[in-house]
């Protein structure tokens, strides 16, 4: 098995509470994360307690991204991965980042491409950890106290690996024709 929870419902029980969850998420909630990495280091992790919107999203990267990337990347030679998520593509992010041009570069990303977000692989990593502890969390704010440390101790070669790992995900994105991969 690959550590997955899988889940099979009725047609209508499709978004029925009980017959959900998903990762991260204990006792009918969620905590979602911002996080970013490179060759490096890692870069911090935020928790986002509301609806990740462009405003929201535009102040995280406004703060964390360039700072991360001014302080790893003071040449400007850096480079900024992002998925295709609506409020990375809003009009105003954009500009934001048009305006960054001269101190790194925004990768321009195929849409639906979640084999090839080395950050995702990150996060099944972080979760395996999560899941793996002797004191689960059992409440909402346990889960968010036990996402942090885990992050923060995360080794250096994991997320090189992972980078690294990143030509043998495209080649087999390639050979699965966009599909879903095996790798």
């Amino acid at each position: 098995m690959d550590g997955r929870v899988r889940v099979r419902r009725l047609p209508e029980e499709h978004m029925a509470p009980g017959c959900t969850m998903g990762r991260r998420q204990a006792c009918g909630g969620s905590a979602m994360l911002w996080a970013m990495f490179c060759w490096e280091t890692l870069g911090p992790a935020i928790h986002v307690e509301v609806t990740l919107t462009r405003i929201t999203y535009l102040s995280i990267v406004a703060v964390h991204v360039h700072t991360l990337m001014e302080t790893v990347f003071p040449d400007g030679c850096g480079l900024f991965q992002q998925d295709n998520a609506q409020c990375h593509k809003a009009k105003m992010v954009q500009e934001w980042f048009d305006k960054q041009n001269n101190q790194f570069e925004v990768l321009t990303w195929p849409p639906n491409s979640p084999d090839l977000n080395p950050i995702q692989h990150l996060w099944d990593v972080l979760d395996k950890q999560v899941r793996s502890m002797e004191a689960p969390p059992h409440n909402l704010e346990d889960l968010k106290d036990l996402l942090l440390p885990p992050w923060c101790q995360t080794p250096q070669h994991t997320f090189r690996d992972l980078e690294e790992s990143m030509p043998r995900w495209v080649r087999a994105v390639l050979a699965a024709k966009g599909g879903p991969t095996q790798y």
